[in-house]
């Protein structure tokens, strides 16, 4: 009997710790959002150059994108309840600095800071619900972390222009940033009293030259994608581009030979031999090829193409936020039935939306704001059908040890997809947009998105064979 009640609280006890974790993935999704909102405001205020408003979120990016497989190796190591509230605690300091920067270059190392901080908490949440839920509970855990993302848009789209609308307390766009750290705090003192702890692995330690050199190949990578439309994609940006290349080759030579002198290497090796996984993670980075880019493109041709006024054409993707939840809901049931099929269904969904899109501005010149928001609704159900189970069935297979390691490759690899999509089908579409009209535009990248997210549910086809 006293098993029983033990099993029915250590039971109870994991789904506080999904609420702990899953809150700090929604306040990391909530900034994201909402900073891109205040923008214009904090440009007025701080005198800041277009570069360095473009760096504001570019660096930020960067920062988040080459370290988080450092971050989740680190929970790996040292216990991801220890970095989870490191990472918390940073995040929470380092956007009290942003909201007290004076100037544009300070606001730009507050956002580098916060950025690294980000990838120190974010990879310890997918590898806790990794580790917590191999039963079949994992399903309906993976649902909720995908409904908390669907929120996370909506409420940073919705809080971002109340803050800087109303202006409490005379902080203005400062507010954005300094609403972080009450959440942050409580989210760290729950941490602290429920989430359990996992002693330090004996005799490991953080492989620290594999940390720089992949530090160095994703800053090489992902820099140029980020900036290259600003430098005019100049020979040398492709240079450094493929000179990222080559440094990430010799860190997978050097992760090995590090393994032979039996150390622990950043990433665990077995992971790049497990069909599932890698098939999986060429999936991850189509999906998300066309997940970012897709929010700019329909942001640029709602303001210039059709011009709704920017507080209108961010609440035209408040509907889609939200049918972006009901569908992470669904999937959960829907994954426990039909298994990743779900995924391959949320795929076509989305390509169905897109082609509804693509009639009703075809059809109709100028269509409204809530038109378009109806018409986004199919795309934005058929992205929660993937979004939410997607990392859950990436991450099957991969080993407890390796749960951090896994999650930071699955991380960095979200962020090269939104990076590459946003200078691939952005150049496309400003480009067509400055030739011949927004209509064109929006048609051609739209029909990007539609490879990308076919070949994305080519390679989940795959990933499912190698996992059965």
């Amino acid at each position: 009997m006293h098993q029983i009640v033990a099993t029915r609280a250590e039971t109870s006890r994991r789904w506080w710790v999904l609420a702990i974790v899953v809150a700090a993935q929604f306040m990391f999704g909530v900034d994201a959002f909402i900073v891109n909102v205040a923008i214009p405001t904090i440009a007025a205020e701080l005198h800041a150059t277009p570069a360095q408003i473009e760096a504001v979120i570019a660096i930020y990016l960067i920062a988040y994108a080459t370290l988080v497989v450092t971050g989740g190796r680190l929970g790996d190591i040292h216990g991801t309840r220890n970095v989870f509230v490191a990472g918390v605690a940073g995040f929470s300091v380092t956007s009290l600095w942003c909201g007290l920067a004076q100037s544009g270059p300070e606001l730009i190392i507050a956002r580098l800071a916060q950025g690294a901080t980000a990838a120190l908490m974010v990879p310890q949440v997918l590898a806790t619900l990794h580790l917590l839920f191999s039963d079949a509970a994992r399903a309906r855990a993976f649902a909720i972390y995908g409904i908390v993302l669907g929120l996370a848009g909506a409420a940073g789209f919705m809080l971002g222009g109340v803050l800087v609308t109303l202006d409490l307390g005379g902080l203005g766009w400062r507010a954005v940033f300094f609403v972080n750290v009450p959440f942050g705090v409580v989210i760290i003192a729950a941490a602290l009293r429920i989430m359990p702890t996992m002693p330090r692995r004996a005799g490991t330690r953080l492989d620290i030259p594999g940390a720089i050199v992949l530090f160095v190949g994703l800053l090489c990578l992902i820099g140029p994608l980020l900036f290259g439309h600003d430098l005019d994609w100049t020979a040398w940006v492709w240079l450094v581009m493929a000179a990222g290349v080559a440094v990430i080759a010799a860190f997978v030579q050097l992760e090995r030979s590090v393994a032979r002198r039996g150390g622990m290497p950043l990433i665990d090796l077995s992971l790049l031999s497990d069909a599932a996984f890698m098939r999986g993670l060429v999936a991850v980075f189509f999906f998300f090829f066309a997940n970012l880019s897709f929010y700019l493109v329909m942001t640029m041709f709602m303001q210039k193409g059709l011009q709704i006024p920017p507080l209108q054409a961010g609440l035209v993707f408040v509907p889609l936020a939200l049918t972006f939840v009901i569908a992470s809901r669904h999937s959960g049931m829907r994954a426990r039935h039909r298994g990743t099929l779900v995924l391959i269904e949320g795929c076509a969904l989305q390509i169905v939306g897109l082609g509804v899109l693509v009639a009703t501005v075809q059809a109709i010149a100028a269509p409204s704001a809530p038109l378009l928001a109806l018409v986004l609704m199919i795309f934005g159900y058929g992205q929660g059908l993937v979004m939410a189970p997607l990392s859950s069935a990436v991450l099957s297979s991969v080993k407890p040890a390796s749960a951090g390691a896994g999650s930071g490759m699955y991380g960095t690899t979200t962020q090269i997809g939104n990076a590459a999509g946003v200078a691939a089908i952005g150049a496309v579409f400003f480009a067509i947009e400055s030739a011949r009209s927004a209509h064109l535009a929006l048609f051609a990248a739209c029909a990007l998105f539609v490879l990308s997210i076919s070949i994305s549910a080519v390679f989940l086809s795959w990933m499912r064979r190698a996992s059965a």
